[in-house]
């Protein structure tokens, strides 16, 4: 591929078009994989991002919950998560982020927050990771990047979210332990909310509670295993509380739910937002445990495409990405999930 050249979508400024560049394809360096990306979801954080909510570096090349194949890899050999050596032709998805595996973070089990952190569609456009987002004909992975394989049967729709939404969720429930039994609350109904709703009916929590302002969101929950939903929280007697949206007064309201001994989980804050109230004494006088979830380790990813895996059809996760565009369209892509706030619109790159 030495020479050959790729289209990428490069996002240059707050509300600016996105710019279709022809992009060289770099000689490969040791432990690297050429991806050619066949599907990339647009995640909340890249709305975040392109609306200025949210700081990344430009120029760069947007998109992180990606899907492709191996298209070339560099002399020595590469393995998955499971040790396994990795071909070309291989369908994979990979963690958000590469850790370097030595540093302190890494040593102490949080490769998520490595101190050399390298983030897919995070990166600024220049040098060895000009090609480093979905949003593009091609991705090249680099040293310290988990790696899964996809099987056949798991749909492009339904396994494009796994690195980001699907990990994200599957590291809060292990977080938040065994839910068998529990009243779960859930607050937010996007795709992380959906899927912590699926995952804690899989878990078989006694009670799945969804709490979303947005009636058609929160019908669309009951397929997803919530066995109630609500506008806004009124009991104070959940087991586990798993707060996705992000807004201060759902963090507030979150606190407020959990019941003695409860587990809060603060998954949906990654945007900066005004400081939430917290009476500590509660915290104090009912034993709660507050804790929050960013990024996730690589057996996350592992437990997110063994759940999809298991569960797609089950739940109707297809459905979620309700439209595709080509790269060529990356504009109008971003324009629809701004102006009809769909839970997943997908770019699907043209092959090379």
């Amino acid at each position: 591929m030495m020479n050959e050249t790729c289209k990428a979508a490069v996002f240059t400024a707050v509300h600016s078009e996105i710019e279709l560049r022809d992009v060289p394809i770099p000689v490969l360096q040791a432990d690297q994989l050429l991806i050619q990306v066949t599907c990339c979801t647009i995640c909340g954080s890249d709305l975040h991002t392109f609306c200025g909510k949210r700081s990344t570096p430009t120029p760069s090349v947007l998109g992180h919950e990606i899907i492709g194949i191996i298209k070339q890899r560099a002399a020595s050999p590469a393995f998955d998560i499971a040790g396994n050596e990795l071909q070309l032709g291989d369908r994979v998805t990979w963690s958000v982020a590469a850790a370097c595996g030595n540093c302190h973070r890494c040593r102490s089990g949080l490769p998520q927050k490595c101190e050399s952190l390298f983030k897919y569609g995070h990166e600024r456009f220049s040098g060895a990771a000009k090609l480093s987002g979905g949003l593009a004909q091609y991705c090249v992975l680099h040293s310290g990047t988990a790696i899964v394989r996809l099987p056949a049967k798991l749909p492009d729709s339904v396994a494009c979210p796994a690195n980001c939404a699907t990990a994200t969720v599957a590291a809060a429930v292990r977080q938040a332990g065994s839910l068998h039994g529990k009243r779960v609350l859930v607050l937010g109904a996007g795709m992380l909310g959906l899927t912590a709703c699926a995952m804690a009916d899989a878990a078989q929590a006694a009670s799945v509670c969804l709490c979303d302002p947005d009636e058609r969101r929160r019908q669309r929950a009951i397929a997803f295993g919530a066995t109630e939903t609500a506008g806004q929280v009124a009991r104070d007697d959940f087991d586990c509380v798993f707060e996705m949206s992000g807004h201060p007064s759902a963090v507030e309201a979150a606190i407020r739910a959990a019941t003695v001994g409860g587990k809060i989980a603060l998954v949906g804050s990654v945007s900066p937002s005004p400081p939430v109230n917290v009476d500590p004494e509660q915290i104090v006088r009912r034993l709660l445990t507050i804790f929050g979830v960013h990024n996730y380790t690589p057996l996350d990813l592992v437990t997110a495409v063994n759940f999809l895996c298991e569960q797609h059809q089950r739940y109707p996760f297809a459905d979620l990405v309700e439209r595709s565009w080509s790269l060529s369209e990356v504009n109008a892509a971003f324009d629809y999930a701004l102006q009809q706030r769909p839970i997943r619109v997908a770019v699907v790159p043209d092959g090379k």
